[in-house]
């Protein structure tokens, strides 16, 4: 007897049926990463096999768990917009023109006072204009371009004013060398109507992003410890403007960790710190840090930095650490490590399943910090250029709190710790 149903009609039956069980147990995992609910059972069937499954079911102790989706690339402009470049210095060289050019993002061209860098740069790079003046270079800076200034702190406050209105910046961190010019800067940005953001690109590393993607499926449960440990040897010779500069490793350096665990865990209500000084290194302003942001009594966050670890590789130390009350993850920042020729990056994050023993999986990192991370900090305001609803997490308004805070930590120092009280 021949079936009722047509093959087609059997097969498109099947895919319904698979679609509906699909939903419902993604739905289920979802509440179990939540804490609503926790589902496992013996026995029961692998389904890893059936196309499109964003789950699987353990065959050991069969518990249901989430394919998770681990992502390490920021979301792009739908169409590049032509950057002009200011400031043709080492972390234009390093970071900014390889990002540009491994995303394919046009630069129309570049200027730096230092006409012959800029035009050693521009050979390097396929660059087809060096400017000879501020004023020629915004003068003629195509039509829709983003103005990416590259350039000490201490030099942005003469640049904005000479950017047309309502234009795309982008604007190396930190945004000013004191809080007294990021205010200043923040006035001048919303006086301009630009849509500016700050350089906080370790937000945008790969290894960064795919943590984010874990936190934000609520696969390592509420974050509760963010810390970060440096312990590397930085050669600060390479950046001529830091050997007079008043300070150096909060402002320059550990700034990028107070904006990520601010990303992460939101405002604090404090900051505790104290930076030092290195023997070796006396003619430069403190070069090691501690501090701590205060989140009350159940979330720790602290950020322990040491650049003058001069005793090789084999002890030296650059991570970021995040702990949940279900998992925990950790990556490694290779670039500080023997720098600038930095070592692999390296990602591990554990999930607890129930009774099993813990369980660490290694994370294939696609990129690193530099360059791939200055992607992330462009494209956000080229999109941002686009569409004014669009605006990144990392604009002038939300890194005017990082300073505030890095100047809390400066204050912190100078004040010292608590005394304490002979008996």
């Amino acid at each position: 007897m021949s079936s009722p149903f047509s093959r087609a009609g059997t097969e498109y039956f099947l895919e319904l049926l698979r679609d509906f069980l699909i939903d419902t147990f993604h739905f289920i995992c979802k509440l179990s990463f939540r804490g609503e609910m926790l589902v496992s059972r013996q026995g029961g069937v692998a389904l890893d096999a059936i196309p499109g499954i964003m789950w699987r079911i353990s065959v050991k102790q069969q518990n249901i768990m989430p394919q998770l989706e681990l992502n390490q690339k920021p979301a792009l402009p739908r169409s590049p917009r032509p950057i002009l470049l200011i400031g043709a210095g080492g972390i234009a060289r390093d970071a900014h023109l390889p990002a540009y050019r491994k995303a394919g993002f046009p630069v129309a061209g570049i200027y730096d006072r230092d006409a012959e860098r800029a035009r050693q740069l521009a050979r390097q790079f396929a660059v087809p204009t060096v400017f000879q003046s501020l004023q020629s270079a915004i003068r003629e800076a195509p039509a829709g371009s983003v103005f990416d200034i590259a350039i000490p702190a201490s030099q942005i406050l003469p640049v904005l004013p000479h950017l047309p209105d309502g234009s795309g910046v982008l604007i190396q961190k930190p945004m000013g060398e004191t809080l007294n010019e990021a205010c200043k800067i923040l006035d001048l940005c919303h006086q301009k109507q630009l849509r500016a953001a700050v350089n906080f690109q370790l937000r945008y590393a790969p290894y960064v992003l795919a943590a984010r993607s874990l936190f934000e499926q609520h696969a390592i449960g509420e974050l509760h410890d963010m810390e970060v440990r440096v312990s590397v040897y930085t050669p600060w010779h390479l950046w001529s403007f830091m050997q007079d500069a008043a300070r150096v490793e909060i402002l320059y350096h550990s700034i990028h960790y107070v904006d990520l665990l601010r990303s992460f865990l939101g405002e604090p209500r404090g900051v505790y710190a104290k930076t030092l000084k290195h023997p070796l290194s006396p003619q430069l302003a403190p070069t090691r840090s501690t501090l701590i942001l205060d989140y009350g009594d159940t979330v720790r966050a602290c950020i322990s930095t040491n650049h003058g670890h001069v005793f090789g590789l084999g002890h030296q130390e650059s991570f970021i650490k995040w702990e949940g009350t279900q998992g925990a993850i950790i990556a490694k920042m290779g670039l500080l490590m023997n720098y600038p020729a930095g070592a692999p990056d390296e990602m591990e994050y554990c999930i607890l399943r129930g009774s099993e023993p813990p369980r660490w999986e290694p994370v294939r990192i696609a990129g690193s910090w530099f360059p791939d991370a200055f992607v992330g900090t462009m494209a956000s305001v080229m999109r941002w250029a686009d569409d004014p609803q669009d605006k990144p997490t990392t604009a002038v308004d939300d890194a005017f709190k990082t300073m505030a805070l890095v100047e809390a930590a400066y204050r912190s120092s100078e004040r010292g710790g608590e005394p304490a009280v002979n008996q």
